[in-house]
């Protein structure tokens, strides 16, 4: 899978070895952290290497630790994977760096897939401009309440704000949000904000 390592963090020791087993099963080569802490202490030191956090562990959440990594110059491609999916979780994740955002239960090769992508960024963001432009292609076939729609649920704002903001129904929101995910062919709210923010960094 190439010369790159996959960090693992997660807090739960059965998640982080039946993780690094199914990686190492699949070809790739994995290493462990027990907690956010532990790998900011060596994150610096890495080289050739990418990054799949869990979200939600009691001494520092993985947005946080993005974030940190971040401000320490030690940035890497990164995929944040939560049990507790939402679209605020997401947009703050991939605003903190993360190339993914992935929900559990998920199924193998969503990760494997995910974490191909986050090695496609390594040593730069060169290698989204291809995929911003099939995003890019996709948002044209959007109509202009489309658009609006989209803006609005990327923010993280609920099917009822977003219906007295643009003066229509709920209902009507989501046949828009509905349309929104067929043209963009996104199969989760967390990837219709990948897809997004690919084309922002794109433009960036």
């Amino acid at each position: 899978m190439g010369e790159y390592t996959v960090h693992i963090v997660d807090d739960e020791e059965t998640v982080r070895k039946s993780l690094a087993f199914l990686l190492t099963m699949a070809g790739f080569t994995a290493r462990v952290h027990e907690s956010a802490t532990s790998f900011l202490a060596v994150a610096p030191g890495l080289r050739c290497c990418c990054l799949v956090t869990d979200l939600r562990m009691p001494d520092m959440n993985g947005v946080d630790l993005l974030r940190q990594l971040g401000a320490s110059n030690a940035m890497m491609p990164a995929i944040v994977v939560t049990g507790h999916a939402d679209v605020p979780m997401a947009v703050a994740a991939m605003k903190a760096g993360a190339v993914d955002f992935i929900e559990k239960p998920f199924e193998d090769e969503v990760l494997f897939d995910a974490i191909k992508r986050a090695a496609e960024r390594i040593g730069g963001p060169e290698s989204d401009t291809d995929n911003a432009a099939v995003v890019q292609s996709r948002l044209e076939l959007l109509s202009e309440r489309e658009r609006q729609v989209l803006s609005a649920v990327v923010d993280g704002k609920p099917n009822k704000s977003i219906a007295y903001e643009l003066d229509i129904s709920p209902r009507t929101v989501e046949v828009h949000r509905a349309n929104v995910m067929a043209k963009m062919q996104a199969k989760s709210l967390p990837e219709l904000v990948r897809m997004t923010f690919a084309v922002k960094r794109s433009e960036a």
